[in-house]
């Protein structure tokens, strides 16, 4: 249903799981979508920018056995987070449709999937859970880190709306739904990441 028009950007809600859409004739072209994260400063030496990326890899390690394999999955020009996880004994492998784009890796399964600052732009967000759910192994972890939406009367100033590569916002119940869904479980360890396990 219709939800909010802001400049020129028309937004939906699903009134099903209440997350927010921008409408389809609003998004980027792919030109332009891949100019903007080129402009991402992603650095994986920089301390503050993998202190971030720490809200999702610090509670997802305490869960994974020793040398656990996973997918970065869009990872980016710079993927700081396969790095860190590396760093700690894991297996990582990377995707990303632009940077990273051998689909290989996603014909194989895993012990855990992150996504991390990804699944705000994607077009076609069921798809890509149904395809996160068939890679990922009976028992293994879908770490999700994105900015829950939480108020709708500061939508229109929000920094995370604001970024025009950011098409469909989340809220806790989403997420709920979500893991209902898949028959995952659902953990909330910190602000703004979601932590699913499938059964195993």
């Amino acid at each position: 249903m219709k939800f909010r028009v802001v400049n020129t950007q028309r937004y939906l809600r699903c009134d099903v799981c209440q997350a927010t859409v921008m409408d389809a004739s609003c998004r980027l072209s792919p030109e332009q979508e891949r100019d903007i994260y080129q402009l991402h400063d992603n650095d994986p030496s920089d301390a503050g920018y993998r202190k971030f990326l720490s809200k999702l890899t610090e509670p997802l390690l305490e869960r994974l056995p020793p040398g656990a394999s996973g997918l970065d999955f869009g990872c980016g020009p710079g993927p700081a987070l396969a790095q860190m996880l590396e760093a700690e004994g894991m297996d990582v492998s990377l995707y990303d449709p632009y940077f990273y784009s051998s689909t290989s890796v996603l014909d194989q399964t895993y012990d855990f999937i992150t996504c991390t600052e990804v699944v705000e732009h994607l077009y076609a967000p069921a798809a890509v859970f149904r395809d996160l759910d068939r890679m990922l192994r009976p028992g293994g972890w879908l770490g999700v880190m994105t900015c829950f939406q939480t108020d709708d009367d500061r939508f229109d100033n929000w920094h995370y709306r604001r970024d025009p590569t950011h098409v469909v916002f989340y809220r806790e119940f989403t997420f709920k739904l979500l893991a209902n869904r898949f028959g995952w479980h659902l953990e909330i360890p910190r602000k703004d990441v979601a932590l699913f396990r499938k059964p195993a």
